[in-house]
């Protein structure tokens, strides 16, 4: 075949992409990551439970059985180099009846079977020792302390730009249309932005990925939406909760959990329904109702009155029931990576591992950079440090002395920061994800109109030009006051 523009391109810039970028750093390639929306980690990474499982979930032998156990292990280190904040603190499966208490036996069973480390059956009284709020209906809980909670924002993007520090291209705001061939060979993919060759492509795209693989003429896998929706509460709901806590599951979920967020807040969710529509990330009242309702069934006592937010994330469900990851053979140059649903999250740092092997493997040569930074530092958080290191964050730079978001604390130096960081912040929603703004009880009622003003002093733009999420997703259409009026 001709010389390709690129070594690799990545098609999806979600948490697996990211992770495939960074490990595809370390050696002498030119590599292209690209996205079709305005931030990276904007489809099913933005939009998840947070939780770095442990692996007693998944049917032994199987792909998510082998990346969610070995994607747990790398969890400390990752997110050590990468200045990811990581809890773990261990999760529980609680049964509410006798039938669920021998699910717990065949969930211990299968994790041991995976390699899954520590597993304890406990009592339903011990259970509710550790967690007093907890339903009195409790007869026993599985208890995995190995698994733990994320940022999975932070990690997607974190992963990200220790990729375009170390030298891989991003093109965001790039919708791909179909792959490039030339006979047989993928060597390539058409965009909004033009034709990009390549000598690997490598399918990251989430809910798309059987549509990007039917333009090269991959038929069969089919990747099917499955809803899944969410409260967030306030902070000051964290008194009634300890524990990560899953219900027993179901064939289709892990089922409505209750979970503190790395960040303090707790999360309830996510419901479990098969739609139509890729593209429907709606709310429902019917959604958001068994939610709750699944939420209270463990834990009684939580105050519906402090929920600040409602979402929906979509999994990428694919028809084998489990992780798709291949170079198919009618397809040379071509690698797939469909159906990540969950434990996609967790698992994503080992599969980046295997996709290298598997290219190697393949015959692309893999020289490494001795250039090769593996560490990040994110920006400061001014929230988590000491007075003593506030005051001298202050005297290096003022604007850490001007907070623009109250509820979390988030200062001008930090959004400041965010919209110079390796990955731009330019949109509303991408600086949320960096920073914590408007994450907080008034959801950006303070910070709104401070944020607009230092984004587009920062970018030199109109106000009129930053958006929330990028597209005509403007956040103000007019001005209703002139300077000096």
């Amino acid at each position: 075949m001709p010389d390709a523009t690129y070594d690799v391109i990545i098609v999806g810039a979600g948490v697996v992409g990211a992770h495939i970028a960074r490990q595809l750093s370390r050696y002498r390639l030119r590599t292209l990551l690209l996205d079709k929306a305005a931030d990276v980690g904007d489809g099913t990474t933005k939009a998840n439970t947070a939780i770095v499982h442990a692996g007693y979930d998944a049917r032994p032998g199987s792909k998510k059985a082998l990346f969610n156990v070995a994607g747990n292990a790398m969890f400390d280190q990752v997110c050590a180099e990468l200045d990811v904040e990581f809890d773990r603190c261990g999760t529980y499966v609680v049964a509410t009846s006798e039938t669920d208490l021998a699910t717990l036996q065949d969930l211990a069973s299968r994790g041991r079977a995976n390699g899954v480390t520590g597993l304890e059956l406990i009592s339903g009284e011990e259970m509710r020792r550790r967690e007093p709020g907890l339903t009195e209906a409790a007869t026993g809980a599985l208890y995995a302390p190995t698994g733990g909670i994320v940022d999975p924002f932070a990690l997607c993007f974190a992963a990200a730009e220790n990729a375009v520090s170390n030298g891989v291209e991003l093109a965001l705001n790039t919708t791909v249309s179909r792959l490039l061939l030339e006979g047989n060979r993928v060597v390539g993919v058409d965009t909004n932005r033009g034709m990009f060759r390549s000598r690997w492509t490598i399918i990251a795209a989430g809910l798309h990925a059987d549509d990007l693989m039917r333009t090269a003429g991959l038929e069969g896998l089919v990747i099917r939406p499955r809803k899944g929706e969410y409260f967030v509460l306030d902070r000051a709901a964290r008194s009634q909760l300890r524990n990560v806590l899953f219900p027993c599951p179901t064939p289709v979920s892990k089922g409505i959990m209750v979970t503190p967020t790395i960040h303090g807040n707790i999360l309830l969710g996510p419901t479990a329904n098969d739609v139509d529509d890729k593209e429907d990330l709606g709310t429902t009242a019917a959604g958001l109702n068994e939610t709750l309702t699944g939420a209270l069934k463990l834990i009684p006592g939580l105050d519906p009155r402090l929920m600040i937010r409602s979402f929906t994330g979509l999994r990428a469900t694919g028809s084998t029931g489990d992780f798709e990851i291949s170079t198919p053979a009618e397809r040379p140059g071509l690698l797939v990576l469909a159906g990540i649903e969950s434990p996609g999250l967790t698992a994503s740092p080992a599969i980046a591992l295997h996709v290298v092997d598997m290219l190697r493997e393949a015959g692309l040569t893999l020289q490494e950079r001795p250039e090769y930074v593996p560490t990040r530092k994110g920006i400061p958080r001014f929230s988590l440090m000491t007075t003593a290191e506030q005051e001298a964050l202050i005297a290096q730079d003022a604007r850490y002395g001007r907070v623009v978001c109250r509820c979390e604390t988030v200062t001008e130096g930090e959004v400041v920061a965010a919209c110079h960081s390796p990955i731009p912040a330019r949109t509303y929603d991408a600086l949320k994800r960096r920073t914590r703004i408007g994450t907080g009880r008034c959801q950006g009622g303070f910070d709104l109109p401070l944020v607009l003003e230092i984004m587009a002093r920062e970018y030199n733009v109109s106000p009129l030009e930053i958006t929330q999420k990028g597209g005509a997703s403007a956040l103000v259409f007019r001005r209703t006051k002139e300077v000096g009026l």
